[in-house]
């Protein structure tokens, strides 16, 4: 009863109002706005601020800037297993394995189309048919920069506007084609293992989605855009480990691969714990 009142409360709510309303909320420099607010949600989650490079969380102009804070540089080593897919994110594995027939597993018999999911051409899905896919959840408490599982080289971004859903398993079990109805921004990278697709996916009072290359990227209009496509341009390159975005309160990735070209790690199942630079899958060899 408790998770449909739960849900039923999200269908009602104004989504977009809330969350922007909480997104300027998060953006207060009066410093005993954004101290109370930093100080109660440290407390509440049980922030661990020996690994930031500032630990000191009164020192952060705003609540988003302690929110999407750095770490020190030893604080998630990278794992360095040629071959290795890295995490993207801390955060749990909502689900992960086959995209089957052009659908991905959602939760609890729920799954949602591939080519949705991309913003609804049928040629950007078209690598990720029968691919693999893996879907992190990064809860608020989480470090929320969210970084390259494998080097690559930007070929596509798209914003895609829609619901703010909460991404959490409640949600994820209740509401049909979750990820593929909430706002999302689909990036593309071309890897020396072929087209790697990261999905951030907005969330009810998330306040924004930022890329390294172009800053906040969401929220903006409610029609879908091609962010970036490059002809003579040259295109962002990103390391393996890079920083690539983050996520102005907390929500989901989803990394999608063709098929035949990576493997998840046999340990990974739905409810696994994942830190950002730990090996999640492995890359086949080239082909």
């Amino acid at each position: 009863m408790k998770d449909t009142l739960f849900i039923l409360l999200q269908h009602l709510v104004p989504q977009h109002l809330l969350s922007r309303l909480v997104g300027r909320l998060a953006e207060c420099r009066a410093v005993w706005v954004k101290n109370l607010f930093i100080n109660t949600f440290r407390k509440h989650y049980g922030v661990d601020m020996s690994e930031a490079v500032q630990p000191d969380p009164e020192a952060y102009e705003h609540f988003n800037a302690f929110f999407t804070r750095a770490l020190k540089p030893d604080a998630r080593p990278l794992d360095p297993t040629p071959g290795a897919v890295l995490s993207p994110a801390d955060g749990a594995i909502s689900q992960l394995g086959k995209i089957e027939h052009g659908r991905i597993f959602q939760a609890k018999g729920r799954s949602y189309a591939l080519t949705t999911l991309l913003g609804g051409d049928p040629r950007r899905a078209e690598p990720f048919v029968d691919g693999e896919f893996a879907t992190i959840y990064l809860s608020p408490c989480d470090y929320h920069r969210v970084h390259m599982p494998l080097a690559g080289t930007l070929r596509e971004s798209v914003y895609i506007p829609g619901d703010l859903y909460s991404v959490n398993g409640t949600t994820a079990e209740g509401v049909e084609n979750l990820f593929a109805r909430n706002e999302r921004l689909v990036t593309i990278f071309e890897t020396e293992h072929g087209p790697m697709a990261m999905v951030l996916v907005g969330a009810m009072i998330v306040a924004g989605i930022e890329t390294v290359w172009n800053g906040q990227v969401a929220p903006v209009s409610r029609q879908p855009r091609i962010l970036d496509q490059f002809g003579e341009t040259t295109p962002p390159q990103l390391d393996k480990g890079a920083e690539m975005g983050r996520f102005k309160l907390g929500s989901t990735v989803i990394l999608l691969f063709p098929e035949g070209r990576m493997s998840w790690l046999d340990r990974f199942k739905a409810g696994s714990a994942v830190r950002m630079g730990e090996q999640l899958g492995q890359a086949s060899p080239n082909q």
